[in-house]
């Protein structure tokens, strides 16, 4: 089992291991930890597939139908005990401008397992003069509930380091803002606004400041008006308060129209700003950044949609080369709200 002590400490009483202590704990800050320990729900890259609202509150009955989305995500098939995220999602709208909407999810890292559910409120101000074009400013908040959990079931000794709490419950809210105008679209979310408290593990382990805040824009166009091709190039930008990480996807998404719905695809691109130094029998210092690498493909048949997500690590030091997969499947049921002439798949399912 290992402690939550500080990689100084690790250095002071073992520093004959001192290499390998320090690849692997580079190994995990770049795979499963450092990355989603200041989250709640991990941001992945399903808000490609038809997901927004796993993201924005403000998403929540937005679109022409109401939604439901079931995701499940599996890294590294070839590792023990690997990261699992699960989550269903529902959202729908209450009247002209009200829109409300659930989340339910499961994630599991190791021994490590976390449950949850968001309950969320939007209002919708309409803009637009008619169906010619589309004019949405969408306010959102998301309060939720989650349980964090130690499973200390295989551990050989107990560490009081970790203290003798397993388990814990806090709660967490989200604020998000969404523009659409015509085919341009803008999103702003703060995640994990509250300072949270946590008794589950070591105090320097869990910081109580899990802010974080995303940016994601785009625009969604065609070639020819007659043309069943349309594009879609975004970007999502995430910074995480506490520790001053930032990283940025760049996006490519592809639409095509067919009589039953449309089939899609593209690729995602992530980049971390930030670099990890580490030594390999004690050589030169390296660095590297987190990157990886997503392409991403799904088919709307009539009101049912599947998605499916690959992701891979560019880093030359990684946990594992299997990547990352992800299936999202959704319905789209209701009855259809009015559908504006543009090229805002968001919003005209």
């Amino acid at each position: 089992m290992v402690s939550r002590t500080t990689f100084n400490e690790y250095r002071n009483r073992y520093s004959s291991y001192r290499g390998f202590l320090g690849v692997l704990l580079l190994v995990i800050f770049f795979n499963i930890s450092t990355i989603q320990a200041q989250e709640i729900i991990p941001t992945y890259s399903d808000y490609l597939t038809d997901n927004l609202y796993l993201l924005h509150p403000s998403m929540a009955g937005a679109s022409n139908y109401d939604q439901i989305r079931l995701t499940a995500r599996r890294q590294w098939f070839d590792v023990e005990k690997a990261p699992n995220l699960q989550t269903l999602a529902y959202n729908t709208r209450l009247g002209e401008k009200i829109g409300v909407g659930g989340i339910f999810f499961r994630d599991e890292n190791g021994n490590f397992s976390k449950l949850g559910a968001y309950g969320t409120f939007a209002y919708h101000l309409m803009f637009s003069r008619s169906t010619a074009d589309l004019n949405q400013l969408s306010f959102g908040i998301s309060a939720g509930v989650i349980q964090h959990r130690l499973d200390e079931s295989g551990f050989s000794r107990f560490d009081p380091l970790l203290g003798n709490n397993t388990t814990d419950i806090f709660a967490n809210v989200d604020l998000g803002i969404s523009y659409y105008v015509r085919d341009l679209y803008f999103h702003l979310a703060a995640k994990n606004i509250l300072s949270v408290s946590r008794e589950l593990f070591y105090s320097d382990a869990v910081p109580s400041n899990m802010r974080k805040y995303l940016f994601s824009a785009g625009y969604v166009f065609e070639v020819n008006r007659n043309d069943p091709w349309s594009f879609e190039p975004s970007i999502l930008f995430q910074a995480r308060e506490a520790t001053d990480e930032m990283a940025i996807d760049a996006n490519m998404k592809a639409y095509y129209e067919l009589e039953y719905g449309n089939l899609w695809g593209g690729l995602s691109y992530r980049n971390s700003f930030e670099g990890a130094e580490y030594t390999l029998d004690g050589e030169e210092v390296k660095s590297q950044h987190l990157r990886y690498i997503t392409p991403f493909v799904g088919v709307d048949y009539k009101k049912f949609i599947f998605g499916y997500t690959f992701s891979y690590q560019l880093n030359s030091l990684v946990l594992s080369n299997s990547g990352f997969h992800q299936i999202t499947l959704g319905y789209n049921f209701g009855e259809s709200r009015e559908r504006y002439d543009c090229n805002c798949p968001a919003i005209n399912n």
